[in-house]
């Protein structure tokens, strides 16, 4: 089958007609990210904010045209606000007063958690979401996530796995699962399964060297339609790998879902703690119960001598716990066996169930649960809606 190109889209979209039927989408710039990889087509149309419920029609009518093309599996098209105004569209809203005297502005690109936010509603079939998040890239997050999955299942639960880093995926090599996920009825997608969780990755809808070139509104709209539009079935919770950092994918599961709680993957060593420390901060301001925090890569044990170093320093994050006030939920060796079993997708939980890390991995994820139940019985906040001043 002929490979689909950018221009065969944008020519499809051409007979999309645009906003109140002037024009069509393309000759008005309204289309922008065109992204094609296989049988998948991913773009935006930008349309005016104040109009952007009602131009769902519009959303529609594009995607329906693109999936007309053959050798279209599916489209995934997203309503950005993000250009300027063109020519023809509404002038922009006036900007928001500002606040009376008595009242504090809130600072400039905080995040804040109105007192009457409503609750989000949650994944149908899903009882509890957990964030495992870290401040910086190269703590073995990813790893970390994986094993705590394995790891709640082989503890007597229903879990499923969620890959929400969009620029990186690593769930299927991690896993040991490549394909592509089967479409029910539509829009839902069936997840893929490996070790016994449904698991769904971007890396599952695009090739493992594609870059995704995005830009925070096609981030937050794919990880919206990762969460909310797969058939998870019934969990008792959902483990979410987040990327590093506190950007946008960090807030959009702020916003979509209610958190039953983040775990902070950290070494121990001061960088990598300054940087867990704003991960952390980050849950807290928006009202999401940090679980504790897992010291990775916490020492390491020769295999031939038997020889313990502490290559990044040792206690780093359970000190950090303390001061925090944070639950400390366990440390990691730095271990070659885990590297490996990692790299060939049969992570150490589900390859050695029996051994001594996968033991570390099951008393982590007792610990974890147990602050979830915690949580629960202390009547933990609902996740706020964020507003951007």
């Amino acid at each position: 089958m002929p490979e689909i190109t950018k221009e065969q889209v944008l020519a499809r979209l051409a007979a999309v007609a645009g906003p109140d039927g002037a024009g069509d989408v393309v000759s008005l710039g309204l289309v922008s990210d065109v992204f094609v990889t296989g049988g998948k087509v991913m773009f935006s149309i930008t349309v005016p904010s104040a109009r952007a419920q009602e131009m769902e029609p519009l959303r529609r009518a594009a995607e329906a045209a693109v999936k007309g093309l053959p050798g279209v599996e599916s489209a995934m098209v997203v309503l950005t606000a993000e250009r300027k105004r063109g020519a023809g569209e509404p002038p922009a809203p006036p900007p928001r007063p500002a606040p009376p005297r008595h009242q504090h502005a809130p600072a400039r690109g905080t995040a804040q958690a109105p007192p009457a936010s409503r609750p989000r509603p949650g994944i149908p079939g899903v009882d509890a979401i957990i964030a495992v998040a870290s401040g910086k890239g190269g703590v073995g997050k990813s790893t970390t996530a994986v094993n705590l999955a394995l790891a709640l299942k082989a503890n007597g639960l229903r879990v499923g796995m969620l890959d929400a880093d969009i620029y990186g995926p690593s769930l299927p090599r991690l896993m040991g699962v490549s394909g592509r996920p089967e479409a029910i009825g539509g829009r839902i997608l069936k997840p893929m399964l490996g070790h016994g969780l449904p698991l769904m990755s971007m890396g599952f809808l695009v090739e493992e060297d594609t870059p995704m070139i995005w830009r925070g509104p096609m981030v937050m709209s794919a990880l919206t339609q990762m969460l909310r539009e797969v058939e998870w079935g019934a969990l008792d919770v959902l483990v979410v790998d987040m990327p590093p950092g506190t950007g946008d994918a960090q807030l959009t599961m702020a916003q979509q879902v209610p958190l039953a709680g983040a775990v902070i993957v950290s070494t121990p060593q001061d960088l990598a703690l300054i940087d867990a420390r704003k991960g952390l901060n980050m849950f807290r301001k928006v009202d999401v119960p940090v679980l504790g925090i897992v010291e990775n890569m916490s020492y390491f044990v020769c295999p031939h001598c038997h020889g313990r170093t502490d290559i990044f320093a040792h206690g780093g994050a359970r000190h950090e716990a303390e001061r925090l006030g944070v639950p400390f939920l366990g440390e990691v060796p730095l271990e070659l066996q885990i590297r490996l079993s990692s790299d060939a997708g049969t992570p150490t939980v589900a390859g050695d169930p029996d051994g001594p890390h996968a033991k570390a991995y099951r008393d982590i994820a007792a610990r974890v649960w147990e602050g979830v139940a915690r949580e629960r019985e202390q009547g933990g906040k609902p996740a706020p809606r964020i507003v951007i001043e």
